[in-house]
């Protein structure tokens, strides 16, 4: 009889921790970029505070696919045109600073890194990177970026792992500040998972 008892708390929490799973979003949730590092994950490490729900949620920067004729609108790239996700589009982090850079070199190898919490058959992995003399004092639009992907990973509706590397060559001829935006594009479904990281040339 104990066993039986036991054997139901398990199965109402199992339950319960579903339903409140699917009540905060968390079912919802797919994938970040942690190399370099986003700044959905720096606001959920607390390095930059004051960010809202992406705190608890940053793989949840989910808009639709077909960047860059379709998908999100211009200003909210960053935040995949999820409103709750806004500060993550700010020119600045929450406190007026700037957000913190990764320094990279172009021309040079680097590894790109995913964490997915929900592995879904995907189309591929697209990085984009702001131009020369982009405009860093308002929200990312399509007119800051270099609109032809500087590195393509094709995914052939494959799942991929929970976490998922891959290298490629950063683009020369930049320096200071920039933001790269990753994109991964979800073969089943009319969306794509979006990703912004600020890096120093």
């Amino acid at each position: 009889m104990r066993t039986r008892t036991k054997l139901s708390a398990v199965v109402l929490g199992a339950a319960t921790a579903g339903a409140f799973a699917l009540s905060t979003g968390g079912a919802s949730g797919h994938g970040y970029t942690d190399l370099p590092i986003s700044r959905q994950k720096l606001c959920q490490n607390g390095t930059v505070a004051n960010c809202g729900s992406i705190q608890w949620e940053p793989q949840s920067v989910e808009g639709p696919k077909g960047f860059p004729a379709g998908g999100p609108a211009d200003g909210q790239l960053c935040n995949g045109g999820l409103g709750q996700f806004a500060q993550l589009s700010a020119a600045k982090q929450p406190s007026g600073a700037a957000w913190p850079t990764t320094r990279v070199t172009g021309g040079q190898q680097y590894t790109f890194r995913w964490q997915f919490t929900a592995m879904h058959a995907t189309t591929d992995f697209k990085y984009y990177v702001t131009k020369p003399g982009w405009n860093q004092n308002h929200n990312l639009s399509r007119s800051d970026l270099n609109l032809t992907p500087f590195f393509t990973v094709p995914y052939n509706n494959q799942r991929p792992p929970a976490t998922l590397s891959h290298t490629g060559t950063l683009p020369s001829g930049l320096s200071g500040h920039h933001v790269i935006l990753a994109v991964w594009t979800i073969a089943d479904t009319g969306n794509a998972f979006y990703a912004c990281s600020d890096v120093t040339f």
